[in-house]
């Protein structure tokens, strides 16, 4: 025995390198026996245009029904059982089609099969497209960005219906609602799209979006100004309650998506209006969205500097520099821009308390990086007044005095509370005290 299976060993050693010969000579068909249709893949053509999204359509239909009589078959499939399978094709899919005819179909076999069909259209094709858009429920102003974003869905439906035939139009409203969807899903995803088509050689397209939740329910408006009175805002606010509540109704993403364009818009609603022009005034505004949204609108002006505050010293000990009756007093400064950085400015100080009152006129220099510096000059006790403020934050600010008359220096750090609050604490060769200071 071991020696029949040393001399089979050594037999096939000797025959391993005609093998390639062998496989040479096998018949063809042997080979091609043994392969089986895994894939199939359509195409579709038909004279004229045939309309993009309709052809893919066409041929993944075509694909489902082949697949199922042939995938798993040899394929080496005989021409019998290709006409069969390809005469069985037509029939289905001639039964489903609307508006073209099945000329023929024919079967090509392999590993991945090909399903050639020919169609013939009916006689009316659709030769142009019209599209009338409606944006329901928006404001003018949104209904500009939504046809913005909606630029270009008249290509959507070029794409789909040129060359189609008019009866054709029921049977492809799918695809075009898919393809419509892709669209939007691309370009304006807030929104949703129903349309209706009347099918004719000159079609025409009646398109309406609709906002997609969530909206926005509420928007709580802010308007301030570090340069003017926060009270001659006040009368604006109307308008820009108007203009903000444009807002309401439109979808959350819509606005977050278009933030920038509605701060500008609101801004220039502001800055156009006759007194805003005239004082040079520039609005910033800052949007939050939400279902519940905020508008921060700060307005100043590149020319003039108005403001009205009021501050309550408490723990000031009264001296030869200061008077009990000081504690409480209100303070008007009025400043005109001589250019970006210098400000000529005049301060009226009134103390209720004893209805006095104190002019001074100044000049400031600003840095830049928040520091300024300058000096004026009260006029009721004739003395010169030097000063220098850091902004160090938004919220903290450093500021320094000194009175020639008296040589009194007095320093304070501010802490900006809220927009219309701050408190600081002040130290002079007296001692410190805390003031608390209102803008109004």
């Amino acid at each position: 025995m071991r020696i029949l299976a040393t001399a089979i060993a050594a037999a096939a050693l000797l025959l391993l390198p005609a093998l390639p010969a062998w496989q040479a000579v096998l018949p063809e068909s042997v080979a091609q026996a043994a392969q089986r249709i895994d894939t199939v893949r359509a195409v579709v053509r038909a004279p004229g245009a045939l309309p993009p999204p309709v052809e893919r359509r066409m041929e993944a239909s075509i694909e489902a029904i082949s697949e199922q009589l042939l995938v798993g078959k040899p394929a080496a499939l005989g021409n019998t059982q290709a006409d069969k399978a390809a005469a069985l094709i037509s029939e289905v899919f001639d039964k489903v089609l609307v508006g073209y005819t099945v000329r023929s179909v024919r079967v090509i076999p392999a590993a991945q099969a090909l399903v050639r069909v020919e169609l013939l259209p009916w006689d009316d094709t659709i030769d142009s497209v019209t599209v009338e858009t409606h944006v329901d429920g928006m404001p003018p102003e949104v209904e500009q960005m939504v046809r913005r974003d909606l630029a270009g869905i008249e290509q959507v439906f070029d794409r789909s219906l040129i060359g189609l035939p008019v009866a054709a139009t029921d049977w492809t409203n799918g695809v075009l609602k898919r393809e419509v969807n892709e669209f939007l899903a691309a370009h304006l995803p807030e929104f949703r799209a129903d349309f209706d088509v009347a099918a004719d050689a000159a079609a025409h397209v009646t398109l309406t979006v609709y906002p997609r939740v969530p909206v926005v329910r509420t928007v709580d408006l802010s308007m301030r100004s570090d340069t003017l009175p926060n009270m001659l805002l006040l009368t604006h606010r109307e308008l820009m309650r108007e203009r903000v509540d444009m807002l309401v109704g439109v979808p959350v993403a819509f606005t977050e998506r278009h933030r920038a364009a509605f701060e500008a818009l609101f801004a220039a609603a502001l800055d156009a209006q006759p007194d805003f022009r005239h004082q040079r005034m520039k609005t910033v505004v800052a949007f939050t969205p939400g279902e519940r949204a905020t508008v921060m609108c700060r307005s100043d002006s590149q020319r003039y500097r108005l403001r009205l505050t009021g501050w309550l010293d408490i723990g000031r000990s009264a001296g030869e520099n200061h008077s009990a009756k000081d504690d409480l007093l209100v303070r008007l400064h009025a400043g005109r821009m001589l250019t970006p950085r210098d400000e000529a400015y005049g301060l009226l100080d009134v103390t209720p308390q004893d209805v006095a009152w104190r002019w001074q006129m100044g000049w400031h220099h600003s840095f830049g990086q928040g520091m300024q510096a300058g000096m004026r000059y009260d006029f009721k006790d004739e003395r010169l007044v030097w000063d220098a403020v850091w902004q160090l934050t938004r919220d903290w600010l450093l500021r320094y005095e000194y009175h020639e008359a008296d040589s009194r220096g007095e320093g304070a750090l501010r802490y900006r509370l809220h927009d219309f609050l701050s408190v600081e604490y002040a130290l002079d060769d007296a001692g410190g005290w805390l003031r608390l200071i209102g803008n109004f």
